[in-house]
């Protein structure tokens, strides 16, 4: 099963609202990395926008930004991957729950509260009426909702997929987090489509998921693919400062990927959090249609090709495990 990508939103910790990757990208070392937002006017009616949590904003004005992208084509269904969802306004309405004794509280924070809030709400504002769902599956949650878009798509039920990877910045998932790792949040919004959208488009060929996985499952991948690992023009890491985590990478590194392999990093672009793989797929296919990556993000500039064949590969404290393969 594959998939085209028709068109990409991005709300990030850079600039990327503005559709390019290919200038100012900050890479200080701070260890909380805020979403930059874009003037939301521009994208959600002012009426709505007061309403708004923040974490809304963030998905709604991601998903308007791919759809703008696209010339306004609208989505045949609306698949969002999620961590922790809403949780900020979760930890408002328990901390009301426990303030007040469970008297008076307001039903705002907990309908806010909800994990498929943001997908519900996106259909709502875009007069979707078709399939809705939300995946949340810890660091596979995105990748969970990419492989529903491509079942949908490959069915032919359905021409265009509006699949999303949001999680918010919250002090309590900061805080449990080892020290040296960067957080982040994001809101990633792609249109996918079963055709592609011009001579240049670029192509979700494969994604898995894996649990556990032994020591040989991304060379199965491959071979699933027809796709030698010396054939990869370039391979996106989530390595993300924690030595324990990135010590997975750097066995694959010094093991299994070719000495002249490139090699490209992004949670110091973006941050740590549950669906950062989004982020992963648009700094991809970006640099696949430009031609490169852009110098912040490469870890090791290895193979100079333009990149055509490119895989991403993240793991979430060493048990979710995800793989994808983008095309040009």
């Amino acid at each position: 099963m594959h998939a085209y990508l028709t068109s990409t939103g991005l709300i990030s910790p850079q600039r990327t609202f503005e559709n390019d990757f290919s200038c100012g990208l900050q890479t200080e070392g701070a260890a909380i990395l805020p979403a930059i937002e874009p003037d939301y006017r521009g994208l959600i009616s002012p009426v709505q926008l007061r309403r708004m949590s923040r974490i809304l904003k963030l998905g709604i004005g991601a998903a308007q930004l791919c759809i703008n992208n696209a010339g306004g084509l609208q989505p045949d269904a609306i698949i969002v991957g999620t961590g922790l969802a809403c949780v900020n306004d979760l930890e408002i309405f328990l901390k009301s729950i426990i303030e007040t004794g469970e008297q008076s509280l307001s039903s705002i924070p907990f309908i806010n509260s909800l994990h498929n809030t943001v997908a519900a709400q996106v259909a709502r504002i875009l007069k979707i009426q078709t399939y809705n769902n939300t995946h949340c599956h810890r660091g596979a949650s995105f990748e969970n909702a990419l492989l529903d878009a491509l079942m949908l798509l490959h069915e032919k039920e359905h021409k265009q997929a509006l699949v999303g990877g949001i999680d918010e910045f919250s002090m309590h998932y900061y805080n449990l987090l080892p020290a040296k790792v960067v957080t982040g949040e994001g809101a990633g919004f792609f249109l996918l489509s079963h055709l592609p959208a011009g001579k240049n488009s670029v192509k979700i060929s494969a994604v898995r998921t894996f649990y556990a996985p032994g020591e040989d499952f991304i060379a199965r991948f491959l071979a699933e693919q027809h796709t030698p690992v010396h054939q990869l023009d370039a391979v996106l890491l989530g390595m993300n400062g924690n030595p324990s985590d990135d010590a997975v990478y750097h066995r694959l590194i010094d093991n299994f990927f070719p000495p002249d392999t490139r090699l490209i990093t992004y949670k110091h672009l973006c941050g740590e959090y549950h669906t950062s793989s989004a982020f992963a797929l648009a700094l991809a296919a970006h640099s696949i249609a430009a031609g490169a990556f852009p110098a912040p993000a490469v870890f090791k500039p290895g193979k100079s090709a333009k990149p055509q064949k490119v895989l991403l590969y993240n793991h979430y404290q060493n048990c979710n495990h995800t793989l994808m393969l983008v095309t040009g």
